[in-house]
Protein backbone atom coordinates (compact mmCIF):
# COMPACT_ATOMS: atom_id res chain seq x y z
CA UNK A 1 0.00 0.00 0.00
CA UNK A 2 1.21 3.48 -0.75
CA UNK A 3 2.18 5.72 2.07
CA UNK A 4 -0.91 8.44 0.89
CA UNK A 5 -3.28 5.11 0.35
CA UNK A 6 -6.57 4.93 2.99
CA UNK A 7 -6.48 1.67 4.73
CA UNK A 8 -8.78 -0.75 3.47
CA UNK A 9 -11.57 -1.60 6.39
CA UNK A 10 -12.08 -4.99 6.75
CA UNK A 11 -15.79 -5.84 7.09
CA UNK A 12 -15.00 -9.17 9.49
CA UNK A 13 -12.63 -7.61 11.40
CA UNK A 14 -14.90 -4.25 12.00
CA UNK A 15 -17.39 -6.46 12.82
CA UNK A 16 -14.96 -8.85 15.20
CA UNK A 17 -13.99 -5.86 16.88
CA UNK A 18 -17.39 -4.39 17.43
CA UNK A 19 -19.12 -7.71 18.99
CA UNK A 20 -16.14 -8.31 21.48
CA UNK A 21 -17.97 -6.31 24.19
CA UNK A 22 -20.89 -8.64 23.62
CA UNK A 23 -18.82 -11.39 23.96
CA UNK A 24 -17.48 -10.11 27.19
CA UNK A 25 -21.06 -9.32 28.23
CA UNK A 26 -22.64 -12.54 27.76
CA UNK A 27 -19.84 -15.07 28.97
CA UNK A 28 -21.39 -16.43 31.91
CA UNK A 29 -25.04 -15.19 31.68
CA UNK A 30 -27.96 -17.31 31.51
CA UNK A 31 -30.12 -17.74 28.56
CA UNK A 32 -33.21 -19.91 27.56
CA UNK A 33 -34.47 -19.87 24.24
CA UNK A 34 -37.59 -20.90 23.01
CA UNK A 35 -37.74 -23.23 19.89
CA UNK A 36 -41.13 -24.22 18.08
CA UNK A 37 -41.24 -27.05 16.09
CA UNK A 38 -40.91 -25.65 12.63
CA UNK A 39 -37.69 -24.94 13.36
CA UNK A 40 -36.40 -28.32 13.97
CA UNK A 41 -38.59 -29.69 11.11
CA UNK A 42 -36.99 -27.15 8.96
CA UNK A 43 -34.09 -27.91 6.06
CA UNK A 44 -31.75 -25.35 7.84
CA UNK A 45 -32.08 -26.33 11.22
CA UNK A 46 -28.81 -27.55 11.20
CA UNK A 47 -27.27 -23.69 10.69
CA UNK A 48 -29.53 -22.75 13.89
CA UNK A 49 -27.84 -25.66 15.86
CA UNK A 50 -24.26 -24.00 14.42
CA UNK A 51 -24.93 -20.73 16.24
CA UNK A 52 -26.20 -22.03 19.28
CA UNK A 53 -22.75 -24.47 19.54
CA UNK A 54 -20.98 -21.38 18.80
CA UNK A 55 -23.02 -19.22 21.90
CA UNK A 56 -21.79 -22.27 24.07
CA UNK A 57 -18.21 -22.22 23.43
CA UNK A 58 -18.01 -18.46 24.03
CA UNK A 59 -19.33 -19.11 27.37
CA UNK A 60 -23.32 -18.91 27.18
CA UNK A 61 -25.32 -20.93 29.65
CA UNK A 62 -28.06 -22.24 27.38
CA UNK A 63 -31.72 -23.63 28.35
CA UNK A 64 -33.44 -24.58 25.00
CA UNK A 65 -37.54 -25.21 25.75
CA UNK A 66 -38.11 -27.53 22.56
CA UNK A 67 -42.06 -27.06 20.82
CA UNK A 68 -43.08 -30.16 18.70
CA UNK A 69 -46.38 -28.71 16.90
CA UNK A 70 -46.20 -29.77 13.54
CA UNK A 71 -44.15 -33.07 14.32
CA UNK A 72 -47.51 -33.48 16.79
CA UNK A 73 -50.04 -33.06 14.13
CA UNK A 74 -48.29 -34.94 11.54
CA UNK A 75 -48.27 -37.64 13.75
CA UNK A 76 -52.24 -37.04 14.55
CA UNK A 77 -53.08 -37.25 10.66
CA UNK A 78 -51.47 -40.17 10.71
CA UNK A 79 -54.11 -41.63 12.71
CA UNK A 80 -56.84 -40.19 11.01
CA UNK A 81 -56.89 -37.38 14.03
CA UNK A 82 -56.34 -33.86 14.67
CA UNK A 83 -55.72 -31.51 17.67
CA UNK A 84 -58.21 -29.14 18.61
CA UNK A 85 -58.50 -26.12 19.77
CA UNK A 86 -61.03 -24.04 21.58
CA UNK A 87 -60.36 -20.29 23.28
CA UNK A 88 -57.15 -20.52 22.01
CA UNK A 89 -56.23 -23.55 24.64
CA UNK A 90 -55.07 -26.85 22.71
CA UNK A 91 -56.99 -30.15 23.89
CA UNK A 92 -55.42 -32.86 24.58
CA UNK A 93 -57.13 -35.91 24.68
CA UNK A 94 -55.34 -39.61 25.11
CA UNK A 95 -54.66 -40.02 21.23
CA UNK A 96 -52.90 -36.52 20.91
CA UNK A 97 -51.28 -36.86 24.39
CA UNK A 98 -49.77 -40.63 22.84
CA UNK A 99 -48.57 -38.27 19.65
CA UNK A 100 -47.20 -35.27 22.11
CA UNK A 101 -44.98 -38.11 23.38
CA UNK A 102 -43.77 -39.33 20.36
CA UNK A 103 -43.23 -36.18 18.64
CA UNK A 104 -41.44 -34.20 21.85
CA UNK A 105 -38.94 -37.65 22.14
CA UNK A 106 -38.46 -36.96 18.23
CA UNK A 107 -37.90 -33.56 18.68
CA UNK A 108 -35.49 -34.01 21.47
CA UNK A 109 -33.69 -37.23 19.93
CA UNK A 110 -32.96 -34.86 16.52
CA UNK A 111 -31.75 -31.94 18.54
CA UNK A 112 -29.32 -33.89 20.92
CA UNK A 113 -28.21 -35.69 17.38
CA UNK A 114 -26.97 -32.03 16.19
CA UNK A 115 -25.45 -30.75 18.88
CA UNK A 116 -23.52 -34.26 19.15
CA UNK A 117 -21.59 -33.98 15.53
CA UNK A 118 -18.07 -32.99 16.09
CA UNK A 119 -17.48 -33.54 12.10
CA UNK A 120 -13.82 -32.07 10.70
CA UNK A 121 -14.27 -28.83 8.46
CA UNK A 122 -17.62 -28.28 9.62
CA UNK A 123 -18.86 -25.42 12.46
CA UNK A 124 -19.21 -28.32 14.71
CA UNK A 125 -15.54 -29.73 14.61
CA UNK A 126 -14.33 -30.17 17.71
CA UNK A 127 -17.01 -29.36 19.70
CA UNK A 128 -17.75 -31.86 22.87
CA UNK A 129 -21.09 -30.48 23.93
CA UNK A 130 -22.85 -32.19 26.41
CA UNK A 131 -26.83 -31.76 26.65
CA UNK A 132 -28.91 -32.54 29.80
CA UNK A 133 -32.91 -33.24 29.46
CA UNK A 134 -35.70 -34.44 31.83
CA UNK A 135 -38.37 -33.64 34.45
CA UNK A 136 -37.38 -30.31 34.89
CA UNK A 137 -41.22 -28.57 35.00
CA UNK A 138 -44.11 -29.95 37.32
CA UNK A 139 -47.01 -29.32 35.89
CA UNK A 140 -51.01 -29.52 36.50
CA UNK A 141 -53.51 -29.65 34.43
CA UNK A 142 -55.78 -26.62 32.72
CA UNK A 143 -58.95 -28.87 33.77
CA UNK A 144 -62.57 -27.54 32.90
CA UNK A 145 -62.95 -24.01 31.62
CA UNK A 146 -66.62 -23.17 30.00
CA UNK A 147 -67.91 -26.35 30.28
CA UNK A 148 -64.90 -28.02 28.30
CA UNK A 149 -62.71 -30.41 29.57
CA UNK A 150 -58.93 -29.93 28.13
CA UNK A 151 -57.75 -33.18 29.22
CA UNK A 152 -54.07 -33.74 29.51
CA UNK A 153 -53.32 -30.03 28.60
CA UNK A 154 -51.64 -28.35 31.17
CA UNK A 155 -49.23 -25.50 32.74
CA UNK A 156 -46.51 -25.16 34.32
CA UNK A 157 -46.46 -25.53 38.10
CA UNK A 158 -43.03 -25.02 38.91
CA UNK A 159 -39.35 -25.77 37.46
CA UNK A 160 -36.96 -27.72 39.29
CA UNK A 161 -34.06 -24.58 39.07
CA UNK A 162 -31.99 -26.83 41.34
CA UNK A 163 -31.77 -29.15 38.28
CA UNK A 164 -31.28 -27.08 35.48
CA UNK A 165 -28.43 -24.95 37.81
CA UNK A 166 -26.70 -28.21 38.00
CA UNK A 167 -26.82 -29.08 34.57
CA UNK A 168 -26.03 -25.50 33.40
CA UNK A 169 -22.91 -25.55 36.04
CA UNK A 170 -21.14 -29.08 34.73
CA UNK A 171 -21.17 -27.22 31.31
CA UNK A 172 -23.93 -28.78 29.82
CA UNK A 173 -26.65 -27.35 27.39
CA UNK A 174 -30.16 -28.44 29.06
CA UNK A 175 -33.21 -29.23 26.79
CA UNK A 176 -36.75 -28.99 27.87
CA UNK A 177 -39.46 -30.35 26.07
CA UNK A 178 -42.60 -29.81 25.76
CA UNK A 179 -43.83 -31.95 28.69
CA UNK A 180 -44.56 -31.36 32.33
CA UNK A 181 -45.26 -33.98 34.94
CA UNK A 182 -47.26 -34.20 38.02
CA UNK A 183 -46.62 -35.43 41.74
CA UNK A 184 -48.89 -38.49 40.35
CA UNK A 185 -46.85 -39.46 37.51
CA UNK A 186 -49.26 -37.55 34.78
CA UNK A 187 -47.83 -36.18 32.02
CA UNK A 188 -49.38 -33.16 30.45
CA UNK A 189 -48.88 -31.28 27.58
CA UNK A 190 -47.19 -27.82 27.55
CA UNK A 191 -46.49 -25.01 25.07
CA UNK A 192 -42.85 -24.19 24.60
CA UNK A 193 -43.55 -20.46 25.11
CA UNK A 194 -44.79 -20.68 28.35
CA UNK A 195 -42.46 -23.36 29.45
CA UNK A 196 -39.80 -21.39 28.73
CA UNK A 197 -41.08 -17.99 30.29
CA UNK A 198 -41.77 -20.04 33.08
CA UNK A 199 -37.83 -21.09 33.04
CA UNK A 200 -36.54 -18.11 32.42
CA UNK A 201 -38.09 -16.05 35.27
CA UNK A 202 -37.26 -19.24 37.82
CA UNK A 203 -33.49 -19.09 36.99
CA UNK A 204 -34.05 -15.55 36.99
CA UNK A 205 -32.22 -15.65 33.15
CA UNK A 206 -30.18 -12.84 32.15
CA UNK A 207 -32.29 -13.17 28.76
CA UNK A 208 -35.25 -14.96 27.36
CA UNK A 209 -35.16 -15.20 23.33
CA UNK A 210 -37.88 -16.85 21.43
CA UNK A 211 -37.39 -18.15 17.57
CA UNK A 212 -40.68 -16.40 16.03
CA UNK A 213 -42.06 -17.65 12.76
CA UNK A 214 -42.40 -14.88 10.09
CA UNK A 215 -41.06 -11.50 10.06
CA UNK A 216 -41.60 -10.98 13.85
CA UNK A 217 -43.11 -8.03 15.75
CA UNK A 218 -43.83 -5.31 13.11
CA UNK A 219 -45.96 -2.00 12.48
CA UNK A 220 -48.67 -1.41 10.95
CA UNK A 221 -46.44 -0.78 7.27
CA UNK A 222 -44.39 -4.27 7.89
CA UNK A 223 -41.29 -2.56 9.48
CA UNK A 224 -39.87 -4.46 12.54
CA UNK A 225 -40.08 -3.03 15.85
CA UNK A 226 -36.75 -3.11 17.41
CA UNK A 227 -37.58 -2.00 20.44
CA UNK A 228 -40.65 -2.38 22.77
CA UNK A 229 -41.36 -1.79 26.51
CA UNK A 230 -44.67 -3.66 28.26
CA UNK A 231 -47.15 -1.14 27.78
CA UNK A 232 -46.18 -0.47 24.17
CA UNK A 233 -46.38 -4.67 23.71
CA UNK A 234 -49.99 -4.48 25.75
CA UNK A 235 -51.48 -1.99 23.43
CA UNK A 236 -50.33 -3.74 20.33
CA UNK A 237 -51.73 -6.95 21.61
CA UNK A 238 -55.12 -5.26 22.52
CA UNK A 239 -54.94 -4.32 18.89
CA UNK A 240 -55.67 -7.97 17.95
CA UNK A 241 -53.22 -7.60 14.63
CA UNK A 242 -50.53 -10.20 15.50
CA UNK A 243 -51.97 -13.78 15.20
CA UNK A 244 -52.63 -15.92 17.49
CA UNK A 245 -49.06 -17.29 17.71
CA UNK A 246 -46.93 -14.17 17.53
CA UNK A 247 -49.24 -13.06 20.04
CA UNK A 248 -48.90 -15.58 22.18
CA UNK A 249 -45.36 -15.14 22.53
CA UNK A 250 -45.42 -11.90 23.00
CA UNK A 251 -47.67 -11.86 25.68
CA UNK A 252 -45.10 -14.44 27.08
CA UNK A 253 -42.15 -12.24 26.63
CA UNK A 254 -44.20 -9.38 28.55
CA UNK A 255 -44.86 -11.66 31.51
CA UNK A 256 -41.35 -12.26 31.40
CA UNK A 257 -40.41 -8.84 31.49
CA UNK A 258 -43.00 -8.23 34.18
CA UNK A 259 -41.54 -11.25 35.79
CA UNK A 260 -37.78 -9.77 36.70
CA UNK A 261 -35.77 -10.95 33.56
CA UNK A 262 -34.30 -7.81 32.19
CA UNK A 263 -34.19 -8.22 28.60
CA UNK A 264 -36.58 -10.77 26.45
CA UNK A 265 -35.67 -10.99 22.84
CA UNK A 266 -38.42 -12.02 19.44
CA UNK A 267 -36.25 -12.92 16.79
CA UNK A 268 -37.46 -14.33 13.39
CA UNK A 269 -35.82 -17.77 13.32
CA UNK A 270 -35.90 -17.59 9.45
CA UNK A 271 -33.39 -15.12 9.02
CA UNK A 272 -30.10 -16.78 8.75
CA UNK A 273 -27.67 -15.66 11.60
CA UNK A 274 -30.19 -13.81 13.29
CA UNK A 275 -29.92 -15.02 16.82
CA UNK A 276 -26.15 -14.08 16.43
CA UNK A 277 -26.89 -10.52 15.04
CA UNK A 278 -29.18 -10.23 18.18
CA UNK A 279 -26.90 -11.20 20.89
CA UNK A 280 -22.79 -9.44 18.51
CA UNK A 281 -24.71 -6.22 17.30
CA UNK A 282 -26.02 -3.06 18.81
CA UNK A 283 -28.72 -2.82 16.34
CA UNK A 284 -29.52 -6.60 16.62
CA UNK A 285 -32.28 -8.14 14.27
CA UNK A 286 -35.62 -8.35 16.12
CA UNK A 287 -37.41 -6.96 19.08
CA UNK A 288 -35.60 -6.30 21.87
CA UNK A 289 -38.04 -5.90 25.18
CA UNK A 290 -36.95 -4.30 28.25
CA UNK A 291 -38.67 -2.73 31.36
CA UNK A 292 -36.06 0.34 30.92
CA UNK A 293 -35.95 2.05 27.38
CA UNK A 294 -33.12 0.78 25.30
CA UNK A 295 -32.24 3.89 24.23
CA UNK A 296 -32.36 6.98 26.33
CA UNK A 297 -32.02 10.90 26.18
CA UNK A 298 -30.35 12.23 29.11
CA UNK A 299 -28.38 14.96 30.90
CA UNK A 300 -24.86 13.43 30.77
CA UNK A 301 -23.00 12.40 33.65
CA UNK A 302 -19.15 12.66 33.94
CA UNK A 303 -18.91 8.88 33.14
CA UNK A 304 -20.30 9.97 29.27
CA UNK A 305 -16.75 12.24 28.96
CA UNK A 306 -14.87 9.08 26.87
CA UNK A 307 -18.01 8.39 25.11
CA UNK A 308 -18.40 11.97 24.09
CA UNK A 309 -14.80 12.29 23.17
CA UNK A 310 -14.94 9.71 20.94
CA UNK A 311 -18.22 11.09 19.10
CA UNK A 312 -16.59 14.73 18.74
CA UNK A 313 -13.05 13.21 17.66
CA UNK A 314 -13.78 12.73 13.95
CA UNK A 315 -15.72 15.86 13.64
CA UNK A 316 -12.72 17.63 15.32
CA UNK A 317 -10.28 16.37 13.06
CA UNK A 318 -12.68 17.71 10.28
CA UNK A 319 -12.52 21.04 11.04
CA UNK A 320 -16.00 20.51 11.67
CA UNK A 321 -16.11 21.52 15.51
CA UNK A 322 -13.81 23.05 17.89
CA UNK A 323 -10.99 20.41 19.49
CA UNK A 324 -12.40 20.47 23.48
CA UNK A 325 -9.68 18.97 25.90
CA UNK A 326 -10.86 16.12 28.27
CA UNK A 327 -10.09 18.70 31.00
CA UNK A 328 -12.53 20.87 29.31
CA UNK A 329 -15.08 18.52 28.81
CA UNK A 330 -15.44 17.54 32.31
CA UNK A 331 -15.82 21.17 33.42
CA UNK A 332 -18.43 21.71 31.23
CA UNK A 333 -20.17 17.69 31.10
CA UNK A 334 -23.32 18.72 32.87
CA UNK A 335 -24.47 21.42 29.97
CA UNK A 336 -24.26 17.96 27.90
CA UNK A 337 -27.19 16.17 26.45
CA UNK A 338 -26.61 12.68 25.51
CA UNK A 339 -28.51 9.95 23.61
CA UNK A 340 -27.04 6.35 24.66
CA UNK A 341 -28.37 3.32 23.45
CA UNK A 342 -27.63 -0.05 24.47
CA UNK A 343 -24.41 1.55 26.79
CA UNK A 344 -23.02 3.56 24.08
CA UNK A 345 -23.33 7.52 23.11
CA UNK A 346 -24.84 7.54 20.02
CA UNK A 347 -25.81 11.61 20.13
CA UNK A 348 -24.83 14.34 21.82
CA UNK A 349 -25.54 18.28 22.07
CA UNK A 350 -24.41 20.83 24.64
CA UNK A 351 -26.42 24.37 25.63
CA UNK A 352 -25.01 27.65 27.15
CA UNK A 353 -26.77 29.93 28.34
CA UNK A 354 -26.81 33.42 28.43
CA UNK A 355 -29.72 34.32 30.57
CA UNK A 356 -29.62 38.72 30.04
CA UNK A 357 -29.70 38.33 26.06
CA UNK A 358 -31.99 35.36 26.91
CA UNK A 359 -30.31 33.33 24.15
CA UNK A 360 -28.68 29.96 24.70
CA UNK A 361 -25.99 28.38 22.14
CA UNK A 362 -26.50 24.99 20.86
CA UNK A 363 -23.09 23.62 20.52
CA UNK A 364 -21.05 20.29 19.65
CA UNK A 365 -23.86 18.82 18.08
CA UNK A 366 -23.05 14.91 17.02
CA UNK A 367 -24.34 11.93 15.60
CA UNK A 368 -22.61 8.55 15.69
CA UNK A 369 -21.86 7.80 11.89
CA UNK A 370 -24.12 4.43 12.04
CA UNK A 371 -26.81 6.49 13.05
CA UNK A 372 -27.08 9.23 10.86
CA UNK A 373 -30.15 9.49 8.64
CA UNK A 374 -32.74 7.92 10.76
CA UNK A 375 -33.69 10.95 12.85
CA UNK A 376 -31.86 11.14 15.53
CA UNK A 377 -30.34 14.78 15.46
CA UNK A 378 -34.06 16.05 14.48
CA UNK A 379 -34.81 14.80 18.00
CA UNK A 380 -32.27 15.69 19.64
CA UNK A 381 -32.54 19.32 18.42
CA UNK A 382 -36.17 19.19 19.47
CA UNK A 383 -34.88 18.33 22.67
CA UNK A 384 -32.41 20.99 23.20
CA UNK A 385 -35.27 23.71 22.09
CA UNK A 386 -37.48 22.53 25.07
CA UNK A 387 -34.56 22.26 27.33
CA UNK A 388 -33.80 25.83 26.39
CA UNK A 389 -37.40 27.17 26.41
CA UNK A 390 -37.60 25.45 29.77
CA UNK A 391 -34.61 27.57 31.05
CA UNK A 392 -36.38 30.89 29.90
CA UNK A 393 -34.71 31.08 26.61
CA UNK A 394 -36.27 33.21 24.20
CA UNK A 395 -33.57 32.70 21.08
CA UNK A 396 -31.50 29.45 20.37
CA UNK A 397 -28.33 30.42 18.22
CA UNK A 398 -25.26 28.00 16.49
CA UNK A 399 -21.70 29.23 14.97
CA UNK A 400 -21.13 26.73 12.29
CA UNK A 401 -18.70 26.54 9.89
CA UNK A 402 -19.50 23.19 7.64
CA UNK A 403 -23.45 22.26 8.22
CA UNK A 404 -25.20 25.27 7.74
CA UNK A 405 -27.56 23.85 5.59
CA UNK A 406 -28.79 21.68 8.12
CA UNK A 407 -29.72 24.34 10.61
CA UNK A 408 -31.01 26.70 7.59
CA UNK A 409 -33.17 23.51 6.64
CA UNK A 410 -34.61 23.20 10.59
CA UNK A 411 -35.58 27.09 11.23
CA UNK A 412 -32.14 28.66 11.76
CA UNK A 413 -31.37 31.95 9.95
CA UNK A 414 -28.42 33.46 8.85
CA UNK A 415 -27.43 36.15 11.17
CA UNK A 416 -24.31 39.09 11.97
CA UNK A 417 -21.90 38.42 14.70
CA UNK A 418 -23.04 41.61 16.02
CA UNK A 419 -26.27 39.57 17.20
CA UNK A 420 -24.60 37.27 19.81
CA UNK A 421 -24.66 37.94 23.58
CA UNK A 422 -21.74 40.38 24.64
CA UNK A 423 -19.92 37.38 26.58
CA UNK A 424 -20.17 35.21 23.21
CA UNK A 425 -19.22 38.00 20.49
CA UNK A 426 -15.82 38.83 22.52
CA UNK A 427 -14.84 35.12 21.99
CA UNK A 428 -15.59 34.96 19.01
CA UNK A 429 -13.08 33.38 16.21
CA UNK A 430 -12.96 35.84 13.18
CA UNK A 431 -10.08 33.54 12.09
CA UNK A 432 -12.30 30.67 11.90
CA UNK A 433 -14.88 32.67 10.50
CA UNK A 434 -17.64 30.89 11.82
CA UNK A 435 -21.33 31.71 10.62
CA UNK A 436 -24.13 32.88 12.92
CA UNK A 437 -27.43 30.92 12.62
CA UNK A 438 -30.79 32.02 15.53
CA UNK A 439 -33.65 30.56 15.73
CA UNK A 440 -36.59 31.65 17.84
CA UNK A 441 -37.34 29.34 20.42
CA UNK A 442 -41.00 27.90 20.63
CA UNK A 443 -43.15 29.24 23.91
Amino acid sequence: MKPDQEPVPDPFLSWFRASSPYIHAHRGRTVVIAIGGEAVADPGFAELVHDLALLHALGVRLVLALGARPQIEERLRRRGAKMRYLNDLRVTDDTALACVKEAAGAVRVEVEALLSMGVANSPMAGARIRVVSGNFVTARPIGVRDGVDYGHTGQVRRIDTEALHQALDSGAIALIPPLGYSPTGEVFNLSAPDVAGAAAQALHADKLIALVEGAGVTDGDGRLITNLQPRQADRLLADAGLGEELGHYLRNAVAACRGGVKRVHLVSRQIDGALLRELFTRDGAGTLLTAEPFEETRTARIDDVGGVLELLAPLEDKGVLVRRSREVLETEIERFTVVERDGMVIACAALYCYAEEQMAELACVAVHSDYRNRGHGDNLLAHMERTAQQQGMQRLFVLTTQTAQWFAERGFELTLVDSLPMEKRQLYNYKRGSKVFVKPVAP
